[in-house]
């Protein structure tokens, strides 16, 4: 079958590689769209970040060349041995989280914290930049029948997004600050309208991202090529009571706890290519809390269910629909060229 993967930086091949099958506990799904990540677009220019380049990984057992792609859904084609909650036909959104399951954040249920996290197309195991894929079936969450396939490739993103907002300290009717619109950033927007922010602030330079983020929710928009964004939202806020770090700019980290209110909150969502620093007494002096966040946990269900209410959707969200065979023309080099777009979906081959 064919499948994209991950030589080196800037080597992505679509190559022919044998089809997998199904052991013991696991399903082959036959995959429809998989959405391209800003974590694979890291891998592309910069890596390797979570890809194992020269020893396996602990849990995939994998290392580089490995086939990419993490937000992924797709129909299940076959059932391994013992597979009993699923069925042949079945749509289903992938959860691609790789979890020992015996580390103290395993055993207390925190599998995005493993020690040994990985994630399937980044870590090893059969990507979604692929025909097919073969997962352990606990990674299959089912469709709703209400939404579409190309929903499935949303819910891996959106699950980030989400996550993060419960995570953080948001309350209804507190005021919120999103320091970029790429994807995550505009799946934060939405997220924070379902917590019930009273205001939310979009900093972003792409014109087009910024109008998207009006059209999902944003009460301002600023362009920080343009306009102070520290002194915009503060003017606005007060100081935001929650600022999200979706950029991986370096620059970008400080000007969030900036714009931050006094016991305010940075969540830093972003995955980062290079060091960040910061100026300690920021954060000391209003007593700000800096708090990370990865992946998400036990949250795909309230997903889907919020993506049955009209949140997440793809036709606000999807910029582009492109074949496999046009994946780094077409998808890493356009995301790269054209800041514009916010999600790319990769449809599987036959």
């Amino acid at each position: 079958m064919k499948a994209a993967r991950w030589h080196g930086v800037k080597d992505i091949r679509v190559e022919d590689i044998p089809d997998p099958s199904p052991g013991p506990g696991e399903i082959r799904i036959k995959v429809a769209w998989t959405g391209i990540c800003g974590s694979d677009l890291h891998e592309y220019l910069a890596g390797p970040i979570f890809i194992p380049v020269g020893v396996d990984h602990p849990l995939s057992h994998d290392q580089a060349p490995i086939t990419m792609g993490h937000e992924y859904c797709g129909i299940v084609a076959e059932l391994g041995e013992g597979v009993t909650d699923l069925s042949v036909g079945d749509r289903v959104a992938i959860e691609p989280i790789f979890a020992c399951g015996e580390c103290p954040a395993c055993l207390e249920g925190k599998y995005n914290l493993c020690d040994s996290l990985g994630f399937v197309g980044l870590s090893g195991g059969h990507g979604g930049f692929a025909a097919c894929s073969v997962v352990p079936a606990r990674m299959a969450h089912r469709m709703p029948d209400g939404l579409s396939v190309e929903q499935g490739a949303l819910v891996e993103p959106a699950a980030v997004a989400l996550h993060a907002v419960r995570l953080s300290r948001i309350k209804a009717g507190d005021k919120a600050a999103v320091f970029g619109a790429g994807p995550i950033g505009l799946l934060v927007v939405e997220s924070l309208r379902v917590a019930g922010a009273s205001e939310i602030h979009v900093v972003e330079p792409s014109e087009v991202r910024r109008q998207k983020a009006l059209d999902l929710g944003a009460t301002s928009v600023i362009d920080p090529s343009a306009t102070d964004a520290v002194a915009a939202i503060r003017k606005a806020t007060g100081g935001a009571h929650v600022t999200f770090e979706v950029t991986g700019v370096p620059q970008v980290l400080p000007q969030c706890i900036d714009a931050t209110r006094h016991e305010g909150q940075v969540l830093i969502v972003s995955i980062w290519e290079t060091e960040a620093s910061f100026q300690p007494n920021t954060i000391v002096l209003k007593e700000r809390q800096l708090q990370g966040t990865i992946a998400y946990r036990n949250v795909y269900p309230a997903v889907m269910a919020l993506m049955q209410q009209g949140y997440f959707s793809a036709d606000q969200l999807v910029t582009k629909r492109i074949a496999l065979d046009d994946i780094v023309a077409e998808g890493f080099e356009a995301l790269v060229a054209e800041k514009s777009h916010v999600k790319i979906l990769v449809e599987a081959p036959d």
